[in-house]
């Protein structure tokens, strides 16, 4: 018996490989010119989202926040969800204004799955039904691992980026699944490359990649699920907010430069508008801006040099002074005037 499986292992090592190679010749060109024929005609039909209903977490601020602004320009049903109620019933009449007919807000914590339920039943009683779910909300630290204090009080980031989007995905899917709705859930460029001083976020922002492409694959056809990877936007987290080495939410500005460095950060809007836009015509997945699709290919064809360029422009040795780094020393050198917006400069967060 584990003779035979033996051999099995062995004929799958020496002949997959290249009878993968052979039918993906014979594929490949017949699969892009299919993406190509859907690239040129689902932008004539994007999805119409009037009257349509959106549940948004993390809505409070920030990407979010713009993303409910794009919703609110086709006409969408809103449902705003984030902890900072006063936050949300800002970002409220501002939909409204640009055109929602009706925003829910529902202040919740979505790293409790009580809440998450909640939230989800709210929206079904108020409005019927659930069209979209965007999961957005989450949080990060800037320290390498080596460095944080207290461990156990870094459990809240994978909490709010992972289960929160989990919670309420499982709690929408009967609903989305009659609706044939679409989930979306904003992950990160850095689930997929390895930025130092990221460790637990890019954690949990790969586990977020690698489980909605899974639940793509299970629920098939009847909910469509959109991937975003972006890179750094316009937001609190990159002003500094951020969970600090002790374990408490403070402003890190040091390290929000060692993170970004020389990198070019997008504005809020555009990134959401153009998030909104590809949503809207089907797209699977969404990387914003463009240019990060480098990063992706590089982890691909070249990991390991990728990885060398990381440690050098990144990384100190445990202990030592962030200031130290080439990405905060590029950042103080001028990097701030040409790649960071002034609205991120300020250290000023809206109030819990």
């Amino acid at each position: 018996m584990d003779a035979l499986v033996h051999l099995t292992n062995s004929l799958f090592n020496w002949f997959l490989p290249p009878i993968f190679f052979f039918f993906s010749l014979l594929f490949l060109p017949s699969f892009y010119l299919f993406k190509l024929l859907k690239w040129l005609l689902i932008p004539r039909f994007p999805e119409n989202m009037k009257s349509k209903v959106v549940i948004i977490t993390g809505a409070s601020s920030g990407v979010g926040e713009q993303i409910a602004y794009q919703y609110a320009k086709r006409e969408a049903l809103l449902v705003l969800v984030a902890r900072r109620e006063h936050a949300l019933e800002q970002v409220a009449v501002y939909a409204r204004k640009l055109g929602s007919p009706d925003v829910l807000v529902a202040p919740a914590d979505v790293s409790k799955p009580d809440e998450c339920r909640e939230v989800i039943e709210k929206a079904v009683r108020y409005f019927g039904r659930i069209n979209h779910l965007f999961t957005n909300a989450g949080f990060a630290s800037f320290y390498q691992f080596t460095d944080i204090v207290d461990i156990s009080r870094f459990t809240s980031i994978m909490d709010t980026n992972f289960w929160g989007s989990i919670y309420c995905t499982y709690y929408a899917i009967p609903h989305l699944r009659r609706s044939n709705g679409r989930i979306i859930v904003t992950a990160s460029m850095v689930g997929l490359v390895p930025e130092p001083n990221f460790s637990i976020y890019n954690a949990s922002k790969a586990a977020l990649i690698q489980f909605y492409k899974t639940l793509r694959v299970e629920l098939g056809s009847e909910v469509k699920i959109t991937i975003v990877t972006p890179g750094a936007m316009e937001s609190e987290f990159t002003k500094g907010k951020s969970l600090l080495k002790e374990g408490e939410m403070g402003i890190d500005e040091v390290g929000r430069d060692v993170i970004l460095g020389p990198m070019p950060v997008e504005f809020g809007k555009s990134a959401a508008a153009r998030i909104v836009d590809e949503v809207c015509k089907g797209a699977s997945y969404v990387l914003t801006p463009p240019w990060v699709r480098v990063a992706g290919v590089a982890n691909i064809i070249a990991p390991e040099l990728l990885e060398s360029i990381f440690s050098y422009v990144y990384r100190t040795g445990p202990g030592n002074d962030r200031r130290n780094t080439l990405s905060k020393r590029l950042a103080d050198a001028g990097a701030k005037r040409f790649c960071y917006p002034e609205s991120i400069l300020s250290p000023k967060i809206k109030p819990n």
